[in-house]
């Protein structure tokens, strides 16, 4: 299952509808096949620039603590999206550091159509960057629907995912990945010769 997740590029699919999901499915399999495509610092850079976030170039131990971070997030992000979806109580204290880093302006822009209000920050740099991500986690807590968060159908796969979908009957994390080889199986299955 791991090989098939795994983009042309050995990174994790952006697949998930949703930012904080996508984090989650940044470790992905079970077992013997698990895989965490966050295996280095230049790894979780090269998917946050995927995610359009700007971490900055850290080096050194910087980098380092990035990785470490990063993969600290992840796991409080699962725990507390796993506790929502289960409707249990979660502690957001760790999230709630992370979130600390997320200092912005707001500033007015007046484009071609008509003025907005964006929100800017200071210099990229690795927290602000985890910020981002411990954002859209805490935006998906307090506003997503957790009828529509999901874990992948298929029984190999633990990929989650935001059903967006018009009739919100979304099964796969991905029709190409694990619907398609669902697909075949039922295929298999129903022209098997009979013995």
């Amino acid at each position: 299952m791991a090989d098939t997740l795994q983009s042309e590029a050995g990174a994790a699919p952006l697949i998930a509808d949703h930012l904080a999901l996508d984090m989650l499915n940044t470790e992905a399999g079970v077992g013997d096949a698990q895989q965490d495509f966050w295996w280095s610092s230049h790894a979780v850079l090269d998917w946050l620039a995927r995610c359009g976030i700007d971490a900055g170039q850290p080096s050194g131990p910087a980098a380092d603590a990035l990785l470490r971070d990063a993969k600290v997030l992840r796991a409080a992000a699962r725990d507390l999206i796993t506790r929502r979806m289960e409707g249990k109580q979660g502690d957001p204290a760790l999230l709630n550091r992370y979130l600390a880093a997320v200092r912005s302006t707001p500033a007015l822009v007046w484009d071609e159509v008509q003025p907005h209000l964006v929100h800017q920050g200071g210099a990229p740099s690795p927290a602000r960057a985890l910020g981002v991500l411990a954002e859209a986690v805490a935006t998906l807590l307090a506003e997503g629907d957790f009828t529509l968060v999901r874990q992948c159908e298929h029984p190999e796969c633990v990929l989650w995912f935001y059903d967006r979908t018009k009739s919100h009957r979304r099964r796969w994390c991905s029709m190409a990945l694990c619907g398609n080889r669902h697909k075949a199986a039922q295929f298999r299955a129903r022209n098997r010769p009979v013995a």
